[in-house]
């Protein structure tokens, strides 16, 4: 307990200001999910306290992040469209697949599947990020320009047709479960019908419009029908909150830019009276738990959806730990990733019984955290306080917030999680594939698939059919390079025999270190702990590349951050026996000769040890 408040300070500053960086998010993606601002704010709340208590990152701030709520919004609004389009009727069943799959992301932590997640390559991590950004700019243009597909009524009176046959058949399937013969007994069919009102035709109509205008590709067929009919008041209240976004940045980092754009821009909106569309009303008072989850429960209902409940336990699992990685990097700690699959899925079990939305360690909030001077759990629990207390004491004055202020603000949120340093390296990647008379880079293909396939199709589908490919590559790739298996290791490293006795007298000046085998995605964790071993006394580090046949797109990066990091401490590095394939892609990033110039790769280690200590001769 004593450990748990030794940096009480640093982590009540931490906390509050994560908490206060998470408010704009937590309700701008409760809005783009279908649930409303108060699922995204209760999903912040218990997600990023319960998962801090639980977890196993010190310095993670949890919360509804850009991926989970993509897949969710999905899941939601198909939900809501089997319920024919009442979310209260479809809340049920949502919750309890978010409950599930917390369940089942606590189920993986137990079986030790945290360990597995650094074998999915980059160029899939690098699609999947990407299409997460598309999905949410394209489908952030309707509420930024004010249309709301729901409320156009020529657009909604196109699918009354489609309604009626839908509310027929629906007829139809309750008198074969009361067990009525239609044909023996029309009439009552006929009743049944003439029953119908105007308003539920409408309401089947408007849920059948929402859903052609869903998902990007419902967008973009929609998208003149939006452009014609710009409420032009939405659009500046958006564009006036991207401006602030970007533009007090550059002014200052001290205050989160999205928190000022969202109360400068509301409360200009609100002070003269501008006639917006606010958010849903967000509740006040305390979260009371969503009963009918287990009242209500049918195992019918929540069957279909297993498979999305697994997949929102590994999406969640892997961004998450992408987080802890950079939590990693940043405080130099090693986190586990078992105990914070657990955590994660205890946050989202109970933010599910509260109501709240799935998420995940959350990047931007982690960092701000941690520059702010959080390093402990108690950090990420004093997080989701600060923001229940935001809704205890300010419940009532967020309702007020326009919608279309959550939308710039989501639209900075998509245009931020891409990849760019994945999509900026697409022309130098080396192109290792022939169609016929085409040469093109098989990672570049596996992103672009991912990137598209997510985008218009499946997110997890699209994960799924990415690892394939690259797994695939890559076995052809090994086959054709080498039999041996990957050997990069990270323990006591053999001492060669040409090294015995060479350098006894600059022990602690110069390391020597062995890469054995291709440096590829699924060995780049083994390369960042060798790394780590390099101590700060060191001078210059000797890498002998002699046996490293092959390096992809994951090992170059994770080369080029070791490098950056050594150059930092000033200590130099140098190559011994760099083959070709390594040679070339590091050239294609400008790692040789940035990192490494051409002096500094030898072709023999006699000739490196000659220059190493002429070297270190003239420095003393």
């Amino acid at each position: 307990m004593k450990n748990f408040f030794s940096n009480f300070k640093g982590d009540a500053f931490g906390g509050i200001t994560a908490g206060i960086v998470a408010l704009p998010l937590a309700l701008a993606f409760g809005v783009s999910s279908g649930l409303g601002p108060t699922a995204g704010l209760y999903g912040a709340i218990f997600i990023s306290f319960f998962a801090a208590l639980f977890g196993g990152t010190n310095t993670q701030i949890s919360g509804p992040t850009a991926p989970m709520t993509a897949v969710s919004m999905v899941v939601i609004a198909g939900i809501i469209a089997v319920n024919d389009g009442d979310v209260n009727k479809a809340l049920p069943t949502i919750l309890t697949i978010f409950l599930l799959a917390g369940l089942m992301q606590i189920g993986l932590g137990v079986i030790g599947v945290g360990k597995y997640i650094r074998y999915i390559p980059y160029p899939v991590v690098s699609g999947f990020m990407t299409a997460i950004g598309v999905i949410i700019l394209i489908t952030q243009i309707f509420p930024s320009v004010g249309y709301y597909p729901k409320e156009d009524v020529d657009f909604v009176n196109q699918f009354k047709p489609q309604a009626e046959e839908l509310v027929l058949e629906n007829i139809l399937k309750e008198e074969a479960g009361e067990g009525i013969l239609v044909l023996d007994n029309f009439k009552e069919t006929i009743n049944r019908a003439q029953n119908i009102s105007e308003d539920k035709i409408l309401a089947e109509s408007q849920t059948l419009a929402a859903k052609k205008a869903s998902g990007v590709i419902g967008t973009l067929k929609i998208l003149p029908r939006a452009l014609k009919s710009i409420n032009w008041l939405e659009l500046a209240l958006s564009l006036a909150t991207i401006f602030i976004i970007y533009g007090f940045k550059r002014i200052t980092t001290a205050i989160p830019s999205t928190l000022v754009a969202l109360v400068l821009v509301s409360g200009v909106a609100i002070a003269f009276g501008f006639n917006y569309r606010p958010i849903e009303q967000i509740p006040s008072g305390f979260p009371y738990p969503v009963v009918e989850i287990f009242t209500s429960f049918k195992l019918g209902s929540v069957t279909p959806y297993v498979f999305t409940a697994l997949t929102l336990a590994l999406l969640g699992s892997i961004d998450s730990l992408l987080t802890s990685v950079v939590a990693d990097n940043m405080t130099k700690t090693k986190h586990k990733p078992n105990k914070e699959l657990i955590g994660q899925g205890i946050g989202n079990s109970i933010g599910a019984i509260f109501g709240g939305l799935p998420g995940a360690g959350a990047t931007i909030r982690t960092v701000v955290n941690i520059n702010s001077g959080g390093k402990t759990r108690l950090s990420g629990m004093i997080a989701g306080i600060m923001l229940l207390f935001i809704l205890l004491a300010l419940g009532p004055i967020a309702s007020k917030i326009p919608a279309a202020v959550l939308a710039g603000i989501l639209i900075t949120v998509g245009l931020g999680v891409m990849d760019y340093k994945g999509l900026k390296a697409i022309p130098n990647l080396p192109r290792d594939i022939k169609l016929g008379p085409i040469k093109l880079s098989s990672e570049v293909i596996t992103m672009l698939i991912v990137l598209v396939l997510a985008s218009v199709w499946n997110l997890v589908y699209a994960v799924g059919i990415g690892l394939v490919i690259a797994s695939l590559s890559f076995m052809k790739k090994i086959g054709d390079l080498t039999a041996k298996r990957s050997n990069v290791k990270s323990l006591k490293e053999e001492v060669w025999k040409d090294e015995v006795g060479i350098l006894d007298h600059h022990k602690e000046e110069v390391f020597i270190k062995h890469l054995k085998g291709p440096l590829f995605f699924g060995s780049t964790s083994d390369f960042q702990s060798l790394a780590a071993q390099i101590p700060d006394s060191a001078s210059i580090v000797i890498m002998r590349l002699g046996r490293m046949q092959y390096m992809d797109q994951s090992g170059l990066y994770v080369m080029e951050d070791m490098l950056l990091d050594l150059k930092k401490k000033n200590i130099d590095v140098v190559f011994v026996n760099l083959l070709d394939q390594p040679r070339y892609m590091m050239e294609r990033i400008d790692i040789i000769p940035d990192f490494i110039p051409e002096d500094r790769i030898f072709k023999s280690f006699k000739k490196c040890i000659k220059w190493v200590k002429v070297t270190l001769e003239d420095e003393n």
